[in-house]
């Protein structure tokens, strides 16, 4: 059994946590709960988290990388690029160069280094349907990539599960509290960490399906609560993340959350 006894954790919203949690209270997300399972094995593992909400891939690696390299983890999580798949204008090729040069220097520098694929959004924004071409070409590098570096993917592609409403928050960007526990038990299954096992692809109860109507209601509060604004934001070149710095630069111990 490895023990990890420095992880970082490079990305966007999703890996700062947002959807698990506030920014009055802190936001907790998958590479917090990640950091706790393995500070179950090594009580004195020491955590930081360089991600900034509204990063592009571009951005982690040349903001985050050369802060991370210099923290020398052993393990470290990249995970970017849906930033970069949404927005008009969006190049494969550049995201999977950011992440593999990622992928690269990190475990260059020894780390083990964890990703994922992105799920079909489809699923969850049906507005989004149309970019499953842009989806499948950045998993297939994203794949490539990995392989080359020996970087463990966790493939989220496959599992209709992950796209459940349940596991996303209600702005369907970020997932949900129980949608970041599901990514830390699938990160941690993928690192073989102990008590870890393959329960995190199982589909939750499944519901009835709402009336048309209501479906039709809750499309339109989403566009007027959520997207609106997002469209908003991009007209006028600005990002969530404007001014905002990672909420854990430095490595420190870690509190086990109950």
């Amino acid at each position: 059994m490895t023990v990890y006894h420095r992880y970082v954790a490079l990305g966007d919203s999703q890996t700062e946590g947002l959807g698990d949690g506030d920014d009055v209270r802190g936001h907790r997300g998958f590479a917090d709960r990640l950091a706790e399972h393995l500070a179950r094995a090594d009580p004195g593992l020491l955590y930081a988290n360089l991600a900034v909400r509204g990063r592009r891939a571009v951005q982690v690696r040349d903001e985050q990388l050369p802060a991370a390299l210099a923290l020398r983890p052993d393990l470290a999580t990249v995970v970017a690029g849906m930033n970069d798949l949404i927005r008009p204008g969006f190049d494969a090729a550049e995201v999977a160069g950011a992440l593999e040069e990622m992928f690269a220097r990190l475990t260059a520098a020894g780390a083990r280094v964890v990703t994922v694929t992105y799920p079909d959004i489809g699923r969850i924004v049906p507005l989004a349907r149309r970019l499953l071409p842009r989806v499948l070409d950045l998993n297939e590098r994203i794949r490539r990539a990995a392989a080359r570096h020996d970087v463990v993917v966790v493939d989220t592609f496959p599992l209709v599960s992950v796209t459940d409403a349940r596991l996303w928050s209600a702005d369907r960007l970020h997932a949900s509290p129980a949608g970041h526990a599901v990514i830390a038990a699938a990160l941690a299954h993928a690192l073989d960490l102990p008590g870890s096992d393959g329960t995190w692809m199982d589909p939750l109860p499944p519901l009835p399906a709402p009336p048309v109507w209501r479906a039709a209601a809750t499309e339109l509060r989403w566009f007027t609560a959520f997207a609106g604004p997002w469209l908003g934001r991009r007209l006028l070149g600005r990002s969530s993340g404007d001014g905002r710095t990672a909420k854990r630069p430095a490595l420190a111990p870690v509190d086990i959350r109950t």
